[in-house]
């Protein structure tokens, strides 16, 4: 992520397992102290003597991975992965970056080491059991169409985005800051507010002011009427922090502090018990009853860096912190946690196989499934966080860098749907087994075909919003076609009913639909092929017949071209029939061009009477 978002997600000290001396000394103190800066130039000066070490190298790759400068993290852990001893989380951070930039290959290379080192770790056992997820990530089913949102401002970092169910969008922002935290030589953060309309645009921000400090201020979350607001600040704000080693930089963590609205302001400021000097407790959210808090942390307790815990709330207080366990957290970064009102849990997570960065993934917390990624569009190579949603707007927001900078962007739901389809015989009712059916696009491309089971049913998750059609064929009945009627129901029924094929047999021939085929052209077409087969099936009902094929063709060439065109069109209709089992003794045909018109019409006929003239005859020849 953006620098700035260093110290609001709980990016805390990457420790490195080397021996420290005396010539890092200041510098271990600036990375300590979150000052990756200021530590940055004092391991460069180093990195450039005989005091460069894997130790140095490392602290670089962290410093610049910290403040997501991947190119320059890559830079130095390729360094520092060259030497002995050294740690397992370098390996694994040198894979994010190269991830986030799109190399997983070698990605892979460095996550085949870490394994090594930590077999147990669950980062490691998850990407040993499947080392190449990228293209089954990338092929998944979209979930979300994404968009920029004009509340981004270029080269600002802009986050943690919640709208209201009164339509008002609350985010963190370094807008219109005016102090710099020196730790990243980035402007402070505070909370803004911006009004959305009925047309999804947004108004002017504004900052909160009543809630704004001159440190780190948000991310928030809102109660579901719009009166209670839970958010992040900086410890120094309220004067809570610790000292570094030297006694001279204050040291503060993010809390989570609660607000009451009183009028159009937000007031009543309490900090939360929770919150703590030794670690960072913050990216509340809060659960449709109001009865739940869930935030991020490294406190004590825990199973990784950071991880989603919770805490219920009640009319005497809180309860204790509970850790959401191996489900949602792993032993690396976990954060930006968001309940949904029907308790999906949407979070950010460094610890799971990702496109690269931090990623978003989701879970139901009322079934024992595990953990997705949504998958793109909404996660990328780059950092995507802070994932929330409003259902009564069918909207969510999410930040991602992938543009440069840390910027807002909507994500509005694929709308699905389980169409079930049943297919059934039209003049009896009973049910058609293994009846092909394919759905087509409003672009008439066949999208997957399936057989109907035992019930006479195939069903398809389609979007709701999408033009389908349907095209159902069995032996025996006609085809049918129909449109899949658009709808916002989680499922749909269409029923369908085929018609038996009905071929008419007289003394003298037997009569199909017309065979058409392509101008100038005498291969049999799909159309053609169907028509046939009711002719195959005839012979095959009555294995002593003999039919005898006769093509026409209208008046509109000239004698000779259409006595051979007919006579290809009626030579390609008996070799069909022949590659469908029928023995060739018992199918014979010739063309006759004009010669024999249906209706005898000259160069005068209209153009249905062309149509009709066109025609092939299936005379029985012994029956």
């Amino acid at each position: 992520m953006n620098k700035i978002i260093t110290i609001v997600c709980v990016f805390l000290v990457s420790q490195t397992n080397f021996a420290q001396d005396k010539n890092t000394a200041k510098a271990d103190v600036l990375f300590e102290t979150y000052q990756y800066v200021g530590a940055i130039e004092e391991y460069l000066k180093l990195a450039d003597t005989k005091n460069a070490t894997s130790y140095v190298y490392a602290k670089l790759g962290d410093s610049y991975y910290n403040i997501f400068n991947p190119e320059e993290a890559a830079k130095w852990y390729a360094k520092a992965v060259e030497g002995k001893k050294v740690d397992a989380e370098v390996f694994f951070r040198y894979a994010q970056t190269l991830k986030s930039l799109g190399k997983y290959k070698e990605a892979n290379s460095q996550m085949d080491v870490f394994s090594k080192l930590l077999p147990s770790d669950s980062r490691a056992k998850e990407y040993k059991e499947n080392p190449n997820y990228i293209p089954s990530l990338s092929n998944q089913t979209k979930m979300f169409d994404v968009a920029e949102t004009t509340i981004s401002y270029k080269n600002q970092s802009s986050f943690g985005a919640v709208l209201t169910n009164d339509n008002e969008l609350y985010f963190t922002s370094t807008k219109s800051s005016k102090r710099t935290d020196k730790s990243t030589d980035q402007p402070y953060l505070d909370i803004y507010k911006a009004q959305r309309n009925t047309n999804g645009k947004f108004l002017e921000a504004k900052a909160v002011s009543e809630l704004n400090t001159p440190y780190h201020d948000g991310p928030v979350a809102i109660s579901s009427d719009g009166k209670t607001m839970f958010f992040a600040r900086d410890g120094l704000s309220e004067g809570s922090y610790q000292k570094d080693k030297t006694g001279t930089l204050k040291v503060g963590q993010q809390g989570i502090y609660k607000a009451t609205k009183v009028g159009d302001k937000w007031s009543n400021i309490e900090a939360l018990p929770i919150n703590s000097v030794s670690y960072s407790v913050t990216h509340p959210s809060l659960s449709e009853d109001g009865r739940t808090l869930y935030f991020a942390s490294d406190m004590p307790g825990g199973i990784g860096q950071t991880d989603i815990w919770k805490i219920s709330i009640s009319d005497n207080g809180y309860g204790k912190p509970e850790n959401l366990g191996s489900k949602v957290n792993t032993a690396g970064k976990e954060n930006f946690p968001f309940i949904t009102a029907d308790e999906v849990l949407y979070f950010g997570s460094m610890g799971r196989q990702g496109f690269g960065g931090l990623d978003v993934y989701k879970i139901d917390l009322k079934t024992n499934e595990d953990a997705v990624n949504i998958g793109k569009p909404v996660n990328s190579e780059k950092d995507d966080f802070s994932f929330s949603f409003n259902k009564k707007a069918n909207i969510g927001f999410f930040s991602s860098n992938r543009n440069g900078f840390d910027a807002v962007f909507s994500a509005t739901p694929i709308c699905k749907t389980n169409a079930i389809i049943i297919v059934t015989n039209k003049k009896t009712g009973e049910i058609i087994s293994n009846a092909e059916v394919t759905i087509i696009d409003n672009k008439g491309n066949s999208i997957e075909t399936q057989k109907t089971n035992t019930k006479g049913i195939v069903e398809y998750n389609v979007e709701c919003d999408v033009f389908y059609q349907l095209q159902i064929s069995a032996e025996g009945y006609e085809t049918a076609t129909v449109i899949l009627e658009k709808s916002n129901e989680k499922e749909t029924t269409t029923k369908v009913q085929l018609a038996p094929e009905e071929v008419i047999i007289t003394e003298k021939e037997v009569i199909l639909k017309s065979i058409y085929f392509d101008f100038d052209k005498s291969n049999i077409t799909a159309q053609g092929a169907k028509e046939l087969d009711k002719l195959v099936n005839v012979l095959k009902k009555y294995p002593e017949m003999v039919i005898f094929v006769k093509s026409h063709t209208d008046s509109k060439g000239k004698d000779d071209y259409n006595l051979t065109l007919s006579e290809q069109r009626a030579q390609a209709t008996v070799q069909y029939v022949i590659s469908k089992g029928i023995e060739k003794e018992r199918i014979s045909g010739k063309g006759f061009g004009a010669t024999e018109p249906k209706i005898n019409c000259g160069k005068k006929c209209t153009d249905e009477q062309h149509a009709q003239n066109r025609r092939s005859e299936f005379l029985i020849v012994k029956k």
